[in-house]
C-alpha cells in the first residue's frame, strides 16, 4: 500500500487519520530536514542509521521515503514493542535467503527502538555487521544511553530537530488545503499561532488538534448545527474540545528532564519567578508533586547548605505537606518552598566539602584512626590521654580544645569544609576563627 498516496477512494480518505494521510510524500513537502541527509537517497548500499529525535518530527515518515525511493529493497516495518529475539531472528535469516536466492536487499525499520533489550539488540548485530540488511531505527531517546555501544557503533546518527512553530503553521495551512476547508471559516489566525506553539514541535500533535476541529465542523454542518463557535478562538478552543490536550509532557522523555533542570537551575540562579513558573508547568503537565518534592529537599542541601539553615527544614516541610495536603492545594505548599529557596543565600560549600571528602577517601583509602578516638576508649579509659593527644571539648570554656587532631595523621591538616561568606556561612567563618583564636 502506498502510503503517500493522496488519490484514494472516499471511503479510505475518511477512515484514515489527517496524521497518517498527510505523511510527507517527498522531501520537498518535508518540513525541517536536513539537506545534509541527502545522501541516504542517492546512495545504492544504505547504512545503518538510527533516526534521533522528539516525537512527531517525521522520524517514520523519514525512514518510508527512505524505503520508496528504494524500489528493489524489501521493507519490513517493525515496532520494538512487539518484536522479541525470536521475531528479529526469524527476520534476518529470511532477510539473508531473499539476499542469496533473489539478489534483493533489505530493509528493517524498528520504531522505538529503545525498548528492545539488551539481549534483543544483540541479536541484531551479525545481521547489521555482515549487511544482511540495512536497519533504520527510530527513537525519541538519547541512544549514547538507551543502544549498545556495539549497537551504535554500527550505526549512522542522524538527529532530526524539534519543528519550529513556522513549519507547525506551514503544516496546519497544507492539511486545511489538501482538505479542501477554507481555513479562516474554521480558525482565527491566533489560533492557528497558539496550536503551533502547544504541539511542541510535534507535528502529529497539531495535526490530531486540526483533526479533531475538522471533524467537529464537519459534524456542525452534516447535523444542521450552529457554526456560531466558528471560527475558533484561543479562548474557545478547550471549550469545543474539552478532551483536547494541549501540553505534550510524557514523564519518560526529553522534556520531562529538561523542565525539572530548569526548575532547579531556575531555583539556583535565585530567580522565583521562573521557579514559579516550572513548577505550575510541571505541575498542570501531571507531574508527581512528590517528585518535585524531593528535588526541592535535595536543592536546599547542594545549593543552600548553611548559608541559610533553615532552607532544608523549609524543604522537608513542603514534602510532608504534599503528602499530607495533596493536590491540587499541595501546590500552594511547592510555590512556598520555591519561592523561599530562590530567595535564599546560597552556598554549595557542604556537596563541595562531601566531593573532597569522596576524593580523599578514594585516594587515600582507608586510613588509621587516631587511637584517641577509637571506641576502645569507652572500655578502656586508661587510653584515654594516653600520648596527650584527646581533650574532653566539654571541660573547657569555649567547649573547644586546642591541639586536638581528628583526622588521621596524614590528613591532619587537611582542609574539607571552607565556609562560604554567605548568609549564616558568614557567621560560621567568623566562629570558627574566633573559636580558634589565641589556640594556634
Amino acid at each position: 500500500m502506498d502510503l503517500f498516496n493522496f488519490n484514494r477512494s472516499p471511503e479510505t480518505f475518511v477512515e484514515t487519520p489527517l496524521a497518517e494521510k498527510f505523511r510527507p510524500k517527498d522531501l520537498q513537502s518535508f518540513k525541517g530536514l536536513n539537506s545534509s541527509i541527502n545522501y541516504l537517497f542517492k546512495t545504492p548500499i544504505l547504512p545503518n542509521i538510527i533516526l534521533w529525535g522528539p516525537p512527531g518530527v517525521g522520524k517514520t515518515s523519514l525512514a518510508l521515503l527512505i524505503s520508496q525511493n528504494k524500489p528493489n529493497h524489501q521493507f519490513i516495518n517493525l515496532n520494538a514493542i512487539d518484536t522479541g529475539a525470536k521475531k528479529i531472528k526469524e527476520i534476518g535469516e529470511a532477510a539473508q535467503r531473499r539476499k542469496i536466492e533473489l539478489n534483493q536487499s533489505s530493509i528493517v525499520f524498528i520504531d522505538e527502538i529503545h525498548r528492545l533489550n539488551k539481549a534483543q539488540q544483540d541479536v541484531l548485530l551479525p545481521f547489521t555487521e555482515k549487511g544482511v540488511f540495512s536497519l533504520i531505527g527510530a527513537t525519541t531517546e538519547n541512544p549514547s544511553f538507551e543502544l549498545n555501544k556495539a549497537l551504535l557503533s554500527r550505526c549512522q546518527l542522524i538527529v532530526l530537530n524539534k519543528l519550529s512553530s513556522t513549519h507547525l503553521i506551514e503544516i496546519i495551512n497544507d492539511v486545511f488545503e489538501k482538505s479542501e476547508l477554507a481555513i479562516e471559516n474554521i480558525l482565527l489566525t491566533e489560533t492557528i499561532s497558539f496550536i503551533a506553539e502547544s504541539s511542541n514541535g510535534d507535528a502529529r500533535r497539531a495535526i490530531n488538534i486540526i483533526d479533531a476541529i475538522i471533524n467537529k465542523f464537519r459534524s456542525s454542518t452534516t447535523n444542521s448545527g450552529s457554526r456560531s463557535e466558528f471560527p475558533v478562538s484561543t479562548k474557545s478552543l478547550t471549550e469545543l474540545i474539552p478532551t483536547l490536550s494541549l501540553r505534550p509532557y510524557d514523564k519518560s522523555s526529553d522534556e520531562h528532564y529538561d523542565t525539572i533542570s530548569a526548575f532547579i537551575k531556575s531555583i539556583r540562579g535565585s530567580d522565583p519567578d521562573a521557579g514559579l513558573y516550572y513548577l505550575s508547568r510541571m505541575i498542570q503537565n501531571g507531574e508527581d508533586p512528590i517528585f518535585v518534592a524531593r528535588r526541592l529537599v535535595i536543592l536546599a542541601s547542594e545549593d543552600i547548605g548553611n548559608a541559610d539553615p533553615r532552607a532544608l527544614q523549609i524543604a522537608v516541610a513542603g514534602m510532608q505537606a504534599v503528602q499530607l495536603v495533596g493536590l491540587p492545594e499541595a501546590e500552594i505548599n511547592l510555590a512556598q518552598v520555591v519561592t523561599y529557596l530562590a530567595t535564599a543565600p546560597k552556598s554549595n560549600k557542604s556537596y563541595q566539602g562531601l566531593l573532597k571528602a569522596r576524593k580523599v577517601n578514594k585516594e587515600f583509602g582507608s586510613l588509621e584512626i587516631p587511637s584517641y578516638l577509637k571506641s576502645s576508649l569507652d572500655t578502656f579509659p586508661q587510653l584515654k590521654n594516653k600520648d596527650g593527644s584527646y581533650k574532653y571539648a566539654h571541660d573547657y570554656p569555649t567547649h573547644y580544645a586546642s591541639g586536638v587532631h581528628f583526622l588521621p595523621k596524614k590528613l591532619k591538616d587537611l582542609k574539607i569544609y571552607e565556609p562560604s561568606q554567605m548568609g549564616y556561612e558568614k557567621k560560621i567563618t567568623e566562629f570558627i576563627q574566633w573559636l580558634k583564636k589565641g589556640f594556634k
